[in-house]
Formats: C-alpha cells, sequence, structure tokens
C-alpha cells in the first residue's frame, strides 16, 4: 500500500488511494472529478445490511463515512501520511436502502496533531441525510 500511496499523493488522485485502501475498495467507494468533497458508495449487494428492506449496513456507512473523512484530511491538508482516527462518532438519521450514497466532508477544525472532521451522508436530497458523523483525526 505504501507504494500506492505515495504514487496516488504525487499525482493527487483520489481514486486512485481510495483504491489503494483494501476496503473502501471493496465496498465500492469512489470520488467525483469535478467536485473536491464529494464522494460515492456504490449500491453494492455485499453493502447490504437488511435484505427484508432492503437497506445498507450500518457499519458499511460508518465505513464509508471514516474512509471519506480520512481521503479528505489527506488531500485538502497536504498530508504525506495516513492520519490516525481518534474518534469517530455517527449518528444514523435514516435506512440508508441500497442505491447510490452520497458523502461530502467539512474541515472544520485544524490544530498541529488533531483535525476535525464534519461528515454528511446522503442518498436521494443532501438535505434529507440519512447519518452525520463527526471524526478527530491525529496527522
Amino acid at each position: 500500500m505504501a507504494n500506492s500511496f505515495k504514487t496516488a499523493l504525487e499525482g493527487k488522485d483520489k481514486n486512485a488511494l481510495i483504491q489503494a485502501i483494501p476496503y473502501a475498495k471493496m465496498i465500492g467507494m469512489q470520488t467525483f472529478e469535478n467536485t473536491a468533497s464529494d464522494y460515492l458508495l456504490r449500491p453494492l449487494e455485499s453493502n447490504l445490511g437488511n435484505p427484508t428492506l432492503p437497506a445498507l449496513h450500518g457499519g458499511c456507512i460508518g465505513g464509508f463515512m471514516e474512509n471519506a473523512a480520512i481521503v479528505e484530511a489527506i488531500f485538502t491538508l497536504e498530508l504525506a501520511a495516513i492520519p490516525r482516527i481518534i474518534d469517530f462518532s455517527l449518528d444514523y438519521l435514516r435506512p440508508g436502502r441500497l442505491q447510490e450514497t452520497y458523502a461530502r466532508c467539512h474541515i472544520v477544525r485544524q490544530g498541529k496533531k488533531v483535525v476535525n472532521v464534519a461528515i454528511t451522508a446522503w442518498q436521494t436530497d443532501i438535505e434529507s441525510p440519512i447519518a452525520k458523523a463527526r471524526a478527530h483525526l491525529l496527522l
């Protein structure tokens, strides 16, 4: 992963970095070229948590949002190493259906060693989020 990480940073390619993270790759995470801080979770059957609704697994939504925060911090702050999670707080607001899910990250506060990232996940309308999270990352 170290070589892939370095190559992704040099090329300023978020999708290359996401492909270098095994979990992010497995759940089908990607980013958009035209937006700075939006991420996409493709609707894969393997991400299903409740087949009767059908709904995404809560852990998949959380992992998607956590990885989005990490990737956003790496590229926004131009980090040379992967930041470590100190704390991750997630509020599930409504069921995430098996459809395209989006996340937007916003770096709220940056200190010398810690950065706070706010993450919102939605499916059809950003005004109706399925989850909101806050991540504290150690730089």
